[in-house]
């Protein structure tokens, strides 16, 4: 019985062995990777999904040796994709801002790059932010279940102040347009979607910082330690790895789109 027994754990790892790794190979083959349009991160053009994060992703796969195809993510509203990987089973999503809210809900896999969630107004509007508690005397966009609607209910805003939205481009016009106040986003994907509304930067101001932290890939907590862990080192190797433009491989990607 005992001979028996190890000849089949020597199957086994033999089995792993050859079909690269097993496990990790059919788990990502098996999850669902859900994204939002978070440019310069995450987006579509020309019907091809592009940005830093999914760059970075599919280079990462490729270093697990199980590398995945850009069709493989799926573009979704962003609480729609966020309740997905909040229920699972099997669902990755970015960019995910890591926060201490956040932590227990998911695995992660990052970071990504660092980010800023801030505050946006008018420049022409002179609203200064000395603190949080001013924060109710105005009207905020927000994208619905987005980290900057979390933050805005944790510094206190009365629901009766909050605009949910499901997409930035509407935000960003109604900011424009005096419809709200204030908007609270990422800072970069938020000055992205004002260039593409053919809006002025310059026309926007940060009038006060919710956060500074970083984005990360997300996953459902059903997902396996062994796939989450082998993307980990997928990542790690593409930032270290030399570049042919900067100094890494992860230089090169971030090039493309800062």
């Amino acid at each position: 019985m005992l001979l028996i027994h190890n000849c089949k754990k020597i199957l086994t790892v033999l089995v792993l062995v050859l079909f690269g790794g097993g496990v990790n190979a059919q788990g990502l083959n098996s999850i669902e990777i859900l994204t939002e349009a978070y440019p310069p991160y995450n987006f579509r053009d020309g019907g091809i999904l592009k940005g830093i994060a999914v760059d970075l992703l599919v280079a990462a796969t490729h270093k697990m040796q199980t590398p995945i195809k850009r069709e493989q993510v799926k573009l979704q509203p962003w609480a729609r994709a966020y309740r997905k990987a909040l229920d699972g089973p099997n669902v990755a999503l970015f960019s995910t801002t890591r926060s201490a809210e956040r932590e227990s809900k998911f695995k992660w896999v990052g970071p990504i790059a660092k980010t800023r969630i801030v505050v946006l107004a008018k420049k022409s509007s002179n609203i200064n932010i000395s603190s949080v508690e001013n924060l109710n005397n105005y009207n905020i966009g927000v994208i619905r279940d987005d980290i900057g609607e979390q933050l805005i209910k944790e510094a206190g805003v009365s629901e009766s102040k909050i605009q949910r939205a499901t997409n930035a481009n509407s935000l960003a016009k109604k900011l424009n347009a005096d419809r709200i106040q204030l908007w609270a986003y990422e800072e970069n994907v938020a000055r992205w979607f004002i260039k593409t509304n053919n809006l002025e930067n310059d026309d926007f101001v940060v009038v006060h910082v919710l956060k500074e932290g970083e984005l990360y890939y997300a996953f459902s907590k059903d997902v396996s330690d062994a796939l989450t862990d082998s993307l980990q080192k997928g990542l790690d190797q593409v930032k270290s790895e030399p570049g042919k433009i900067g100094k890494t491989l992860y230089d090169d990607i971030l090039s493309n789109y800062l």
